[in-house]
């Protein structure tokens, strides 16, 4: 990797869930090797002269997920899970609040799964199917695929929907219980992708 004259490298933060660009940083060999290794994103303040994680004043972290650097070897790209807003605003990203997307409805359902299993919260549903265990868990990911399956032979797209969206909703909350994040899965699909 190509570091500038001052020893820095600019870090271009992006969701890795929804791919939107968070924010950008500046980092030198050591933010870099300890990012590595803590797996939080650390950089390099220019302003203040010290390394700084990102997140250790305000609690809202980026979870080093992946990196690479350009074709120039002079960038990197991080891929990151923000625990929290990025900017020093409250925005999501430092370039400004964007119009959700699905993903960002996608992205906050995995943090929110996350998050429950972290820190139980009383009279939560996601606790309740926790609390059951992986049998029932995997249980209701059978019958909303069932329910599913009955509203694809009926002519009613609302409610064959409506049973897309619960049974999305249990399976994330299978993959949490297996530990398997939503990234991996779709890593299997890239994989089958033909050429």
């Amino acid at each position: 990797m190509k570091y500038d004259s001052n020893g820095l490298i600019p870090a271009i933060i992006q969701d890795s869930t929804t791919k939107e660009v968070l924010m950008l940083g500046y980092m030198n060999e050591t933010s870099f090797k300890q990012t590595q290794e803590t797996k939080l994103v650390t950089f390099f303040s220019r302003s203040r002269n010290e390394i700084w994680v990102k997140g250790a004043t305000s609690g809202n972290y980026l979870e080093l997920i992946d990196w690479s650097l350009d074709c120039d070897e002079d960038t990197f790209l991080i891929q990151a899970r923000a625990t929290g807003p990025t900017c020093h605003t409250g925005t999501t990203s430092c370039f400004g609040e964007v119009k959700p997307v699905p993903l960002n409805t996608l992205s906050k359902l995995i943090d929110t799964i996350n998050e429950r299993f972290r820190i139980p919260k009383e009279g939560s549903y996601i606790q309740s199917l926790i609390e059951k265990g992986l049998p029932k868990i995997a249980q209701k990911v059978g019958e909303e695929g069932v329910e599913i399956v009955i509203e694809a032979m009926r002519n009613e797209p609302e409610l064959f929907k409506e049973e897309a969206a619960d049974l999305l909703f249990h399976y994330l909350i299978l993959l949490r219980a297996k530990e398997v994040s939503l990234d991996e899965i779709l890593g299997v699909l890239s994989g089958r992708e033909k050429e």
